[in-house]
Protein backbone atom coordinates (compact mmCIF):
# COMPACT_ATOMS: atom_id res chain seq x y z
CA UNK A 1 0.00 0.00 0.00
CA UNK A 2 1.30 3.05 -1.17
CA UNK A 3 1.82 6.16 1.58
CA UNK A 4 -0.50 8.67 0.58
CA UNK A 5 -3.37 5.51 0.66
CA UNK A 6 -2.02 4.40 4.25
CA UNK A 7 -2.48 7.87 5.08
CA UNK A 8 -6.18 8.19 3.22
CA UNK A 9 -7.04 4.87 5.33
CA UNK A 10 -5.97 6.17 8.74
CA UNK A 11 -8.39 8.72 8.31
CA UNK A 12 -10.88 6.29 9.58
CA UNK A 13 -11.51 6.60 12.86
CA UNK A 14 -9.21 3.56 14.97
CA UNK A 15 -12.72 1.59 16.04
CA UNK A 16 -12.50 2.46 20.15
CA UNK A 17 -13.36 -0.16 22.89
CA UNK A 18 -17.66 0.06 23.18
CA UNK A 19 -18.70 3.58 24.48
CA UNK A 20 -21.50 4.50 26.45
CA UNK A 21 -21.89 8.22 27.14
CA UNK A 22 -19.40 10.07 29.68
CA UNK A 23 -20.48 7.89 32.98
CA UNK A 24 -16.39 8.26 33.95
CA UNK A 25 -16.82 10.64 36.39
CA UNK A 26 -13.61 12.54 35.04
CA UNK A 27 -13.46 16.01 35.32
CA UNK A 28 -11.52 17.59 32.74
CA UNK A 29 -10.75 21.19 31.56
CA UNK A 30 -11.54 22.65 28.20
CA UNK A 31 -8.89 25.35 27.76
CA UNK A 32 -6.79 27.21 24.71
CA UNK A 33 -2.89 27.25 24.74
CA UNK A 34 -1.50 31.05 24.95
CA UNK A 35 -5.48 31.83 24.26
CA UNK A 36 -5.31 30.78 20.95
CA UNK A 37 -8.65 29.40 19.93
CA UNK A 38 -6.97 26.48 17.52
CA UNK A 39 -4.74 25.66 20.26
CA UNK A 40 -8.00 23.87 21.89
CA UNK A 41 -6.93 21.22 24.13
CA UNK A 42 -8.28 19.20 26.98
CA UNK A 43 -6.76 18.40 30.28
CA UNK A 44 -7.38 16.01 33.29
CA UNK A 45 -6.02 16.90 36.36
CA UNK A 46 -6.00 15.40 40.40
CA UNK A 47 -9.59 15.29 40.55
CA UNK A 48 -9.19 15.64 44.72
CA UNK A 49 -9.31 19.41 45.73
CA UNK A 50 -5.89 20.21 47.41
CA UNK A 51 -4.28 17.28 46.21
CA UNK A 52 -0.49 17.14 46.86
CA UNK A 53 1.96 17.15 43.43
CA UNK A 54 4.00 13.94 43.55
CA UNK A 55 7.89 14.33 45.10
CA UNK A 56 9.38 14.58 41.92
CA UNK A 57 6.31 16.10 39.97
CA UNK A 58 3.64 14.91 37.62
CA UNK A 59 3.92 12.91 34.77
CA UNK A 60 2.31 14.01 31.97
CA UNK A 61 0.63 11.93 29.05
CA UNK A 62 0.11 13.70 25.93
CA UNK A 63 -2.77 12.07 23.53
CA UNK A 64 -2.36 12.19 20.09
CA UNK A 65 -5.73 10.39 19.07
CA UNK A 66 -6.13 8.82 15.94
CA UNK A 67 -9.32 9.54 13.11
CA UNK A 68 -9.41 12.92 12.92
CA UNK A 69 -7.68 14.03 15.98
CA UNK A 70 -11.36 15.59 17.53
CA UNK A 71 -12.93 16.13 20.43
CA UNK A 72 -15.14 12.91 19.79
CA UNK A 73 -12.51 10.68 21.28
CA UNK A 74 -12.62 12.66 24.70
CA UNK A 75 -15.15 10.62 26.82
CA UNK A 76 -12.32 7.53 25.51
CA UNK A 77 -9.31 9.05 26.96
CA UNK A 78 -11.19 10.23 30.15
CA UNK A 79 -11.36 6.24 30.16
CA UNK A 80 -7.53 6.00 29.42
CA UNK A 81 -6.66 8.52 32.74
CA UNK A 82 -8.75 6.93 34.97
CA UNK A 83 -8.31 2.78 34.19
CA UNK A 84 -4.80 3.19 32.68
CA UNK A 85 -3.07 5.66 34.37
CA UNK A 86 -2.47 5.98 38.19
CA UNK A 87 -3.16 9.33 40.33
CA UNK A 88 0.04 10.94 39.63
CA UNK A 89 -0.80 11.78 35.73
CA UNK A 90 -1.63 14.76 34.19
CA UNK A 91 -3.39 14.00 31.11
CA UNK A 92 -3.53 16.68 28.42
CA UNK A 93 -5.41 15.47 24.73
CA UNK A 94 -4.30 18.52 21.70
CA UNK A 95 -7.39 18.73 19.11
CA UNK A 96 -6.29 18.63 15.46
CA UNK A 97 -7.20 21.58 13.66
CA UNK A 98 -8.69 21.15 10.03
CA UNK A 99 -6.95 24.13 8.54
CA UNK A 100 -8.19 23.94 5.13
CA UNK A 101 -11.69 22.61 4.69
CA UNK A 102 -10.82 18.75 2.97
CA UNK A 103 -7.21 18.70 4.66
CA UNK A 104 -8.42 15.41 7.23
CA UNK A 105 -8.65 13.42 3.68
CA UNK A 106 -4.92 13.41 3.40
CA UNK A 107 -3.47 15.13 6.72
CA UNK A 108 -4.74 15.48 10.49
CA UNK A 109 -1.91 16.31 12.81
CA UNK A 110 0.79 18.18 10.05
CA UNK A 111 4.24 18.84 10.88
CA UNK A 112 7.21 20.74 9.74
CA UNK A 113 8.22 17.72 7.30
CA UNK A 114 4.32 17.44 6.27
CA UNK A 115 2.92 20.68 5.98
CA UNK A 116 -1.09 21.56 5.84
CA UNK A 117 -1.37 24.35 3.15
CA UNK A 118 -2.76 27.43 5.67
CA UNK A 119 -1.79 25.96 8.76
CA UNK A 120 -0.39 28.57 11.27
CA UNK A 121 1.66 26.35 13.35
CA UNK A 122 2.92 22.55 13.41
CA UNK A 123 1.70 20.11 15.45
CA UNK A 124 5.42 20.37 17.24
CA UNK A 125 4.78 23.77 17.94
CA UNK A 126 1.33 22.66 19.48
CA UNK A 127 2.39 20.10 21.65
CA UNK A 128 5.21 22.32 22.75
CA UNK A 129 2.95 24.80 23.64
CA UNK A 130 0.51 22.93 25.86
CA UNK A 131 3.07 21.26 27.83
CA UNK A 132 5.00 24.43 28.60
CA UNK A 133 1.46 26.04 29.68
CA UNK A 134 0.74 22.52 31.71
CA UNK A 135 4.23 23.16 33.74
CA UNK A 136 3.48 26.14 34.62
CA UNK A 137 0.16 24.85 36.42
CA UNK A 138 1.88 22.01 37.46
CA UNK A 139 4.90 20.47 38.86
CA UNK A 140 6.01 18.14 36.47
CA UNK A 141 8.13 15.35 36.38
CA UNK A 142 10.62 15.67 33.86
CA UNK A 143 11.43 12.44 33.51
CA UNK A 144 8.00 11.24 32.41
CA UNK A 145 6.43 13.21 29.78
CA UNK A 146 5.11 10.53 27.23
CA UNK A 147 3.53 10.60 23.92
CA UNK A 148 0.17 8.30 23.54
CA UNK A 149 -0.77 8.38 20.21
CA UNK A 150 -2.66 5.68 17.48
CA UNK A 151 -3.36 5.42 13.70
CA UNK A 152 -3.08 9.10 12.68
CA UNK A 153 -1.23 9.81 15.52
CA UNK A 154 1.58 8.15 15.33
CA UNK A 155 3.53 10.28 12.44
CA UNK A 156 3.27 13.82 14.69
CA UNK A 157 4.32 10.95 17.63
CA UNK A 158 7.56 10.01 15.89
CA UNK A 159 8.22 13.53 14.84
CA UNK A 160 8.27 14.71 18.64
CA UNK A 161 10.59 12.14 19.84
CA UNK A 162 12.95 12.99 16.74
CA UNK A 163 13.45 16.99 17.70
CA UNK A 164 17.01 18.08 18.79
CA UNK A 165 15.60 20.07 21.78
CA UNK A 166 12.11 17.24 22.78
CA UNK A 167 10.27 17.93 24.88
CA UNK A 168 8.83 14.17 25.08
CA UNK A 169 10.97 11.41 26.98
CA UNK A 170 8.78 8.33 25.38
CA UNK A 171 5.95 7.36 22.85
CA UNK A 172 3.26 4.74 23.37
CA UNK A 173 2.37 4.13 19.16
CA UNK A 174 0.09 1.71 18.67
CA UNK A 175 -1.40 0.74 14.68
CA UNK A 176 0.43 3.56 12.74
CA UNK A 177 2.71 4.12 10.37
CA UNK A 178 6.32 5.30 9.84
CA UNK A 179 7.82 6.68 7.09
CA UNK A 180 11.57 8.25 7.58
CA UNK A 181 11.15 10.70 4.64
CA UNK A 182 8.39 12.54 6.74
CA UNK A 183 10.56 12.78 10.03
CA UNK A 184 13.61 14.62 11.49
CA UNK A 185 16.98 12.67 11.64
CA UNK A 186 17.13 9.28 12.96
CA UNK A 187 19.68 9.85 14.62
CA UNK A 188 18.12 12.05 17.31
CA UNK A 189 16.33 8.92 18.48
CA UNK A 190 19.45 8.09 20.51
CA UNK A 191 18.63 6.97 24.33
CA UNK A 192 14.79 7.64 23.64
CA UNK A 193 12.21 4.98 25.02
CA UNK A 194 9.53 3.99 22.30
CA UNK A 195 6.71 1.39 23.01
CA UNK A 196 5.10 0.06 19.63
CA UNK A 197 1.44 -1.81 19.71
CA UNK A 198 0.55 -3.36 16.94
CA UNK A 199 -2.02 -6.02 15.31
CA UNK A 200 -0.57 -8.98 13.13
CA UNK A 201 -4.11 -8.88 11.42
CA UNK A 202 -4.40 -5.05 10.90
CA UNK A 203 -4.85 -4.65 6.92
CA UNK A 204 -4.59 -0.45 7.36
CA UNK A 205 -1.46 -0.09 8.48
CA UNK A 206 0.78 -3.29 8.23
CA UNK A 207 2.41 -4.85 11.31
CA UNK A 208 5.57 -4.45 9.21
CA UNK A 209 5.57 -0.53 9.09
CA UNK A 210 5.94 -0.93 12.91
CA UNK A 211 8.63 -3.88 12.57
CA UNK A 212 10.41 -1.64 10.31
CA UNK A 213 10.35 1.51 12.97
CA UNK A 214 11.52 -0.92 15.57
CA UNK A 215 14.67 -2.17 13.49
CA UNK A 216 15.43 1.46 12.45
CA UNK A 217 14.69 3.06 15.25
CA UNK A 218 16.88 0.23 17.46
CA UNK A 219 19.69 0.56 14.83
CA UNK A 220 19.92 4.44 15.97
CA UNK A 221 20.16 3.42 19.57
CA UNK A 222 16.57 3.86 21.20
CA UNK A 223 15.15 1.69 23.67
CA UNK A 224 12.07 -0.14 22.03
CA UNK A 225 9.55 -2.38 23.26
CA UNK A 226 6.86 -4.02 21.03
CA UNK A 227 3.93 -5.53 21.71
CA UNK A 228 1.27 -7.53 19.51
CA UNK A 229 -2.86 -7.69 20.12
CA UNK A 230 -5.13 -9.31 18.56
CA UNK A 231 -8.10 -7.94 16.46
CA UNK A 232 -6.98 -6.14 13.99
CA UNK A 233 -6.75 -2.23 13.36
CA UNK A 234 -8.55 -0.15 16.57
CA UNK A 235 -9.07 -0.96 19.76
CA UNK A 236 -9.37 -4.18 20.89
CA UNK A 237 -9.49 -6.73 24.24
CA UNK A 238 -8.30 -5.64 27.49
CA UNK A 239 -7.03 -2.00 26.15
CA UNK A 240 -6.64 -0.33 29.05
CA UNK A 241 -4.30 -2.95 31.08
CA UNK A 242 -2.44 -2.97 27.42
CA UNK A 243 -1.95 0.99 27.76
CA UNK A 244 -1.20 0.43 31.12
CA UNK A 245 1.41 -1.87 30.65
CA UNK A 246 3.23 -0.28 28.35
CA UNK A 247 3.44 3.04 30.29
CA UNK A 248 4.91 0.84 33.04
CA UNK A 249 7.73 0.13 30.41
CA UNK A 250 7.90 3.43 29.79
CA UNK A 251 8.12 4.73 33.42
CA UNK A 252 10.96 1.89 33.61
CA UNK A 253 12.94 3.20 30.80
CA UNK A 254 13.39 6.20 31.45
CA UNK A 255 14.03 6.21 35.44
CA UNK A 256 17.75 7.80 36.47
Amino acid sequence: MSPFRVLIALLLLAPLPPQEGDDTGVVSEDLKAGGDANKRYFLIAPQKKGAKPPKAGYKLAVVLPGGDGGAGTHTFVKRIWKEALSGDYLLVQPVAVEWKPGQFEKLVWPTKKSPAEGMKFTTEEFVEAVVKETAKKYKLDPRCVFTLSWSSGGPPAYTLSLQENRIVTGSFVSMSVFYESQLPPLKNAKGYAYYLHHSPEDTICTIELAREAQKQLKAMGAKVEFAEYKGGHGWHGDVYPQIHAGFQWLEKSTAR
